[in-house]
């Protein structure tokens, strides 16, 4: 059993007095059914009901109201003892009858029976269902494993990850044996990716052998399901899309120009397939800003963006063979132009919450690999194979008075130099931490 965040947040739920019933969400095969079985044994009963293969308990919704719906399921289950107080219900695979949320509001209510339902985002569609429990109900978006999960598959206790914490904050250097350690680590998590039937199964045997077979195996679902539950958008049209954006990382700027789809291929007409495979989980959408300045939401440019998928496992499985053998056996992670290494950073800033913006100025002589928010702080960062120049970087730094400092991160070790804070990437999911907990933002 994979020890994964969610856990430490499904237990909080459960000792909320007044909690609503929860929404786990997420790409397929990231863990949500097992995460949520192993929660349950917290609980005296727990029912479990997978609609896609147990389509019958569709009819216990006639009613909505909670106290019937589980007489219902005790008449269907007999052997089951509900306890009042203590009992778990999980709705699974809600995206294949995705009315039963209107039961919610019933649910929170009644506060006799705690409720989750558990689906990937594929196919659930808010519009078709009877009443949206609206102040209802509570989600929580689940991801693959992020780096700090995967150093606990492989053994690590948080004790080591305080400390790396605590170098991270007072900004001092990881002793060179750590940060061979975990460069090593992360090295592995870049090939492994943070699918957890992927995971558990290297930490298992430490080798690579049929990893890259399950691997497939998993992305083949994806593609399998955006061919069952694309209802309104045509299905080819998101495939397509889907099949080009390693294409489009493959270029300079990565930029996702329609204009590679082919001729005639609009903005209007496709976007909404972007952000089909937005919400299905499997891509990030990082907007080009038109000017620096907060809130960054309001400057961004709707149609300059980038797209980066949302585990490393979707780039690695869109390489051609010999390229995704190369990249393994050479380890030659500065493939088109810096994308994996885009993409990594993208997919650790996202599993922290962070909203995400690039910036590429009108002349295309100044360009900031993302952007974030915190707090009131603008912060740029540039993703780097090496320690190196940052012609961009440092011109930002010394022209806008509203920017205090900048990131950079790299394979090279921690380092202030004047304004830029040099972070590996190794650590790259501590940077929330890093902002809460420094005084960073009192030192300029």
């Amino acid at each position: 059993m994979l020890r994964r965040k969610i856990d430490s947040y499904l237990l909080n739920w459960k000792n909320n007095p007044d909690k609503k019933p929860l929404i786990v969400k997420g790409m397929r095969q990231i863990g949500k059914t097992t995460s949520i079985r192993e929660f349950a044994k917290n609980y005296k009963c727990f029912i479990e009901i997978n609609f896609y293969l147990q389509p019958k308990y569709k009819d216990i919704f006639s009613s909505y109201n909670a106290n019937e719906i589980v007489k219902r399921i005790s008449l269907l289950n007999p052997d089951i003892e509900i306890v009042e107080g203590d009992t778990l219900i999980l709705f699974d695979e809600i995206q294949e009858y995705s009315d039963a949320l209107t039961s919610f509001k019933s649910f929170y209510e009644n506060k006799k029976f705690d409720v989750i339902a558990s689906g990937s985002l594929l196919g659930i569609d808010y519009q078709n269902i009877t009443s949206v429990p609206v102040g209802a109900k509570e989600e929580i978006e689940m991801t693959s494993l992020d780096f700090e999960e995967f150093l606990w598959a492989k053994g690590y206790k948080d004790a080591f990850i305080n400390e790396l914490l605590e170098y991270l904050i007072n900004l001092k250097p990881l002793p060179k044996f750590y940060l061979n350690l975990l460069n090593n680590l992360f090295n592995e998590y870049l090939i492994v990716g943070g699918l957890p039937e992927v995971v558990y199964k290297y930490c298992n045997s430490n080798n690579y052998n049929n990893m890259l077979k399950l691997q497939d195996d998993i992305c083949l679902t994806y593609r399998n399901d955006i061919e069952k539950y694309v209802v309104s958008l045509d299905k080819s049209r998101v495939l397509f899309v889907f099949d080009s954006i390693i294409r489009q990382l493959a270029k300079d700027n990565h930029k996702f120009q329609y204009t590679m789809l082919g001729h005639g291929a609009r903005y209007n007409q496709l976007y909404p397939c972007v952000q089909w495979i937005k919400d299905a989980g499997l891509i990030s959408i990082v907007y080009n800003l038109k000017s620096l300045q907060i809130p960054l939401s309001f400057n961004k440019i709707d149609n300059n963006y980038r797209i980066y998928f949302s585990d490393t496992t979707l780039f690695l499985n869109k390489l051609d063979k010999e390229d995704r053998k190369n990249l393994i056996a050479n380890q030659n992670y500065d493939i088109f132009n810096g994308a994996f290494y885009e993409n990594i950073v993208c997919e650790a800033l996202t599993k922290q919450g962070f909203e995400l913006y690039f910036y590429k100025s009108e002349d295309a002589t100044k360009e900031l690999d993302f952007v974030i928010r915190v707090k009131n702080n603008i912060i740029p960062i540039e993703v780097k194979k090496y320690r190196g120049r940052s012609a961009s970087l440092n011109y930002i730094l010394e022209n806008n008075d509203d920017i205090n400092f900048g990131i950079k991160l790299t394979r090279s070790n921690i380092n202030l130099d004047g304004k830029i804070i040099t972070i590996p990437y190794c650590l790259s999911f501590l940077l929330k931490r890093f902002f809460d907990h420094s005084n960073i933002f009192n030192n300029y």
